[in-house]
């Protein structure tokens, strides 16, 4: 199926979507400060610029999407029918790319939280509840009750 607009257009339209402040991250980090928690975002210095860092406890977290990150079993991963080979190399190409970042944080030694779009959705005051006192817990305890294991990517 042809495109209905130039491929210059297009382009300009896609550039336009951001991986910065979405509307699931804004919610997120409205929902933490409430709670007290205070924190930086997208810091250069970090590989894969988390959306937010806590560096008094060493915390970063992800929002991610689901369609671009590939949440598995969600209703929202879904993959365009148009150039599925084309979409499937972009998605495994991010997939991989959020893994080496991962990796390379725990290493250095921080605590890695990803958050997903639809978690956020169905839920927003659980998830922030939860990461509040998954933030707080530096016994590991809290790890293993959310979700929010290190141990995933092998590290």
């Amino acid at each position: 199926m042809a495109d209905i607009v130039s491929k210059q257009v297009r382009s300009r339209m896609m550039s336009g979507i951001g991986g910065k402040n979405t509307k699931p991250e804004i919610a997120l980090r409205k929902a933490l400060f409430a709670k007290g928690v205070r924190y930086r975002l997208h810091d250069r210095g970090l590989p894969g610029r988390p959306d937010i860092v806590l560096q008094k406890w060493n915390v970063v977290i992800f929002v991610h999407g689901c369609f671009w990150h590939r949440h598995s079993g969600c209703k929202y991963t879904t993959t365009p029918s148009t150039r599925p080979e084309f979409w499937q190399a972009k998605f495994d190409g991010n997939v991989e790319r959020d893994t080496r970042n991962m990796k390379r944080l725990i290493t250095a030694g921080w605590r890695v939280a990803i958050v997903w779009e639809c978690e956020i959705k169905a839920s927003l005051s659980e998830v922030s509840e939860k990461l509040v006192e998954w933030i707080g817990d530096e016994t590991g305890e809290a790890d293993q009750r959310f979700g929010f294991q290190n141990h995933e990517l092998g590290v």
